[in-house]
């Protein structure tokens, strides 16, 4: 495994070097980090941004510092609107001029995509892809294909482990842009790959629906190997309790932002998601060790971070380290000269970044101009919960090909 302080070192060694003879000026550059405290991921939202703070916090000592630069984020309660989104981008963008966005997800793709081409500054995100942001000349960046592509991933693997088609179900909504997305790209998967993926049906609830047992009822008697829920957490929860109140034993699949380590305590223990499985092209929050956890306990030891190991301290971390390693990059090559926003971009597409340079975080990333999202380099991970415990069952799926939708 690789050792954190060496990882450090290379990255400093870097920055050094393009200093070398030059007199270097003190720069300060704003970030603006886009949340969600008092819409439908309220409650889950406070470890992104914990980790986004304790990365930027590290880059600046351990990486900024020696180049005399210095990040600063503020954040934004977008409430996950689109209206809100759009509303506050403009005094957003006169206060901070920032040279990047974290983004939170959808919402913020359907605000603010068509405009950052002009702003010329980009916007990034560690959630799975939407097919509405699947556009050439991408502003806007995700460091995880199409949740139709991490689901086709997921029901690719298990087919191979039954020798046959996985008779599925999803549960979405038409509440939510991105959420309507998911179900239209897994749709599109299923439909392409009959040998692989028999989708039952869609089932289309609220965001935060407070029953489901009559739809379980229905979908639950074509007798499913999977029930694909990747949208919130009070949608996975109620998938849960109307499985339960049937008494029907059906693995339920979720994504990172609704991952089993934070899902099984608020539904009374892990013993209520064994067999439950989770799939994402970011790292697993297991136990296991790995690179990925060291750098969150360093971040812990060093930087405050007080976010539990999860995984939406997983994708802030994923987010802003692939972010700041952008921005690390647009300076090295701008020298002592200020960088933009549009650096910012260009460093995005200028060549992969190594999964060792992200901390294991995330898998290699290779951006190009015909996606906002990696098209050759998209693996995902698979988890599972087995006597109660959070642990890896497969590492490193390739996505299958699907179709634009």
């Amino acid at each position: 495994m690789l050792k954190i302080k060496n990882l450090m070192a290379i990255g400093l060694a870097a920055v050094l070097s393009m200093s070398t003879g030059q007199a270097l000026a003190q720069k300060t550059y704003n970030v603006a980090s886009l949340g969600d405290y008092s819409g439908p991921f309220a409650s889950i939202y406070p470890p992104v941004e914990d980790a986004r703070r304790a990365v930027i916090e590290w880059w600046n000592k351990e990486v900024g510092a020696k180049s005399q630069v210095t990040l600063k984020m503020k954040t934004y309660d977008t409430r996950y609107d689109v209206a809100q989104t759009a509303s506050l981008w403009p005094g957003i963008k006169s206060e901070l001029q920032p040279i990047a966005i974290l983004g939170l997800g959808g919402s913020d793709f359907a605000a603010l995509q068509t405009r950052l081409p002009d702003d010329k500054i980009p916007l990034t995100a560690a959630n799975g892809a939407y097919g509405f942001a699947w556009k050439a000349d991408p502003w806007a960046f995700l460091s995880r294909p199409t949740y139709a592509h991490e689901t086709g991933a997921f029901v690719n693997w298990m087919s191979e482990r039954l020798n046959r088609p996985v008779k599925f179900v999803t549960v979405s909504s038409e509440a939510s842009a991105g959420f309507a997305d998911m179900a239209k790209g897994i749709q599109t998967y299923a439909r392409e790959n009959p040998t692989k993926a028999q989708l039952i049906e869609t089932v289309f609830t609220d965001l935060q629906p407070s029953d489901l047992t009559l739809q379980m009822r229905r979908v639950t008697a074509a007798n499913p190997d999977v029930i694909v829920v990747l949208g919130t957490m009070g949608q996975v929860i109620a998938t849960k309790r109307a499985l339960q109140t049937l008494g029907k034993k059906i693995p339920v699949l979720v994504s990172s932002h609704n991952g089993l380590a934070t899902l099984g305590p608020v539904l009374g223990g892990m013993a209520a998601v064994e067999g439950d499985y989770e799939a994402h092209a970011t790292a697993l929050a297991t136990a296991e060790a790995s690179d990925a956890h060291a750098f969150y306990e360093m971040l812990q030891k060093n930087y405050g971070l007080k976010a539990a190991w999860n995984g939406f301290t997983i994708m802030g971390l994923a987010q802003t380290v692939y972010t700041v390693r952008a921005i690390e990059r647009a300076q090295q090559k701008a020298g002592n000269a200020a960088i933009t926003g549009a650096d910012v971009r260009a460093a995005l597409l200028a060549g992969p970044f190594r999964s060792s340079d992200l901390f294991g975080l995330a898998p290699d990333l290779e951006f190009t101009s015909q996606a906002p999202f990696p098209t050759t380099s998209a693996k995902v991970n698979i988890g599972t919960v087995k006597d109660g415990k959070f642990v890896s069952v497969a590492q490193g799926v390739p996505v299958p090909t699907v179709s634009k939708w």
